[in-house]
């Protein structure tokens, strides 16, 4: 059954100034089998937000801000692979970063098991340690990995920010109601890669 809905209204903020020493850069899962072709799950518009995942990564390398990257991580057997097929196998080409978002010296990968960031890994550990109070989440699966990861950080009390040309889904549907949902349920700010300033 096909059903036609109208996506509601989001506003998306023409300039958001964050402050560098509290705020956090989280690209999620942007690897070769989501993004590159020859990928085991290729998402279709991802390798078109490389750009705007490139400008965020120099905006926070720019500004001393802190930059973390999630790596989908799997083993042969997975519990998700009756959902998604194989994908993101521990070691192989896919499961790697792609090489245009390298990760540098001193950068946080942390691999992952499930969709959320946040679920069994460190990262809020650390996110406290170093004192930051607000995550740009940007990547890829924006209705999967990124809700999650984003409504994760927006349910332990950070200011998610959300640059909607630097994420990407399988449908623009899927797109759609990822922002949404950021909007509306976790309150989060909506904005483009090039609208953010740091102070």
């Amino acid at each position: 059954m096909t059903v036609t809905v109208e996506a509601p209204e989001y506003v998306v903020q023409p300039e958001v100034v964050v402050e560098p020493r509290g705020t956090a850069l989280v690209v999620v899962d942007m690897q070769n089998d989501f993004v590159k072709p020859g990928g085991a799950l290729v998402v279709p518009t991802a390798a078109a937000t490389i750009p705007a995942v490139q400008r965020l990564l120099s905006l926070a390398r720019g500004r001393g801000m802190k930059v973390f990257f999630t790596q989908d991580t799997h083993q042969e057997g997975d519990i998700e692979f009756p959902i998604w097929g194989p994908h993101v196998l521990r070691g192989t080409w896919g499961w790697q970063i792609v090489d245009e978002l390298a990760p540098q010296p001193g950068e946080r990968v942390l691999e992952k098991l499930r969709y959320d960031g946040f679920f069994g890994t460190p990262l809020d550990h650390e996110l406290r340690l170093a004192g930051i109070h607000s995550l740009i989440v940007c990547g890829t699966v924006a209705n999967i990995c990124v809700l999650h990861t984003a409504g994760s950080a927006a349910l332990r009390g950070y200011r998610v920010i959300l640059p909607v040309d630097a994420i990407s889904a399988i449908t623009p549907f899927d797109l759609q109601v990822a922002i949404r949902q950021v909007s509306f349920l976790y309150r989060g700010v909506i904005t483009t890669s090039e609208a953010i300033r740091a102070r």
